[in-house]
């Protein structure tokens, strides 16, 4: 296997568990804008804000040094950035100009006032010249930081970039998958955010399994919805990035956006909800974005309108549940209709 030099740009959570994953195969740098807790990183060998508990491998190297992170990667290398999706313009912005091999990203979600999804942000920022690509699927922190199994997705139209993600990132506990539609990866990781929120108002109410497998899979069709109407392949929803990060967001005890939910249902204030959380919730300002994507678009999205709702119009948890089961029935078409 060769060893590639491979730049982290971002110190949250999902970057520096990547970014310890493969240190140990790999010359890795992580950055983070921060130069204090950089420092502190490098001495504890340790990101105690974000991820406490998983010592750095003894060769990943910290910096908050913008421009050595991104030299580090030379014209071999590979740059991930594991910033926010509102965090991506900004990054790529300090990238303009700079001699970079290519970009891949980690963000899930949609611009919050544009409702664009990263790759059409990195088009726009970068052009197409720069290879780009979106690292997706079902994967915590912490367990990925663990070195427990995960499997993801490298989506890209750029052949060569995908076949450098999967060399540099697949083996050991990680497998790594590919495709070419980069509009479905994104839009599931996207929006089984917004559906996690869902699913954590339903388990904090105590409405059953019953009701989180109904808002699941109801859930996926939605998703498969949205993506199909903006360019989506149907079998992308069905893999890694549709299904298998749903079922994960919706049900795991380490999910954010679940956790909102759950908060949620508890009669708690987002502002209370979200400080508590202590880190990003994505699927708070994705709901929004959807909810006005899907109206522009004219595709039905019940769930998302009624997560939306909780959010940013007043609409109780309680409610939204209710408002849910007293739509009109119809026959079930799982994916499209």
């Amino acid at each position: 296997m060769t060893n590639r030099k491979i730049s982290v740009l971002g110190a949250g959570a999902w970057g520096t568990a990547v970014a310890i994953a493969v240190a140990a195969r790999h010359d890795v740098v992580l950055w983070g804008r921060n130069a204090e807790a950089m420092a502190e990183m490098a001495t504890a060998r340790d990101n105690t804000d974000y991820l406490p508990g998983y010592p750095f491998p003894p060769a990943l190297k910290v910096t908050a040094d913008f421009d050595a992170a991104v030299a580090h990667a030379g014209q071999d290398g590979l740059l991930i950035a594991a910033c926010p999706v509102a965090g991506l313009r900004p990054l790529l912005h300090a990238l303009k100009g700079k001699a970079i091999p290519n970009i891949v990203w980690l963000c899930k979600g949609f611009e919050y006032d544009t409702g664009m999804l990263p790759h059409q942000i990195v088009r726009e920022v970068l052009g197409d010249a720069v290879p780009a690509g979106a690292l997706s699927g079902p994967s915590f922190a912490q367990e990925v930081a663990k070195g427990l199994p995960c499997a993801l997705t490298i989506a890209s139209s750029n052949a060569a970039l995908c076949e450098l993600v999967v060399s540099a990132v697949h083996g050991g506990t990680m497998r790594v998958y590919s495709s070419d539609d980069i509009v479905g990866v994104e839009v599931g990781g996207a929006v089984k955010n917004v559906l996690a929120i869902a699913t954590g108002v339903a388990d904090g109410m105590g409405l059953g399994l019953n009701a989180r497998a109904a808002l699941i899979t109801r859930g996926l069709a939605e998703i498969t919805r949205l993506g199909t109407a903006l360019g989506g392949q149907v079998e992308t929803f069905m893999g890694l990035t549709g299904m298998g990060d749903l079922i994960l967001t919706c049900t795991g005890d380490l999910s954010r956006n679940r956790r909102v939910g759950l908060g949620l249902a508890q009669g708690k204030s987002l502002e209370t909800v979200v400080n508590e959380l202590g880190h990003v919730a994505e699927g708070v300002p994705c709901a929004k974005a959807v909810r006005e994507l899907a109206r522009r678009l004219g595709v039905e999205m019940p769930i998302t309108n009624a997560v939306a709702s909780v959010l940013f119009d007043g609409l109780q948890p309680a409610d939204l549940v209710q408002g849910l089961m007293a739509r009109d029935p119809r026959a079930e078409q799982p994916t499209i209709k």
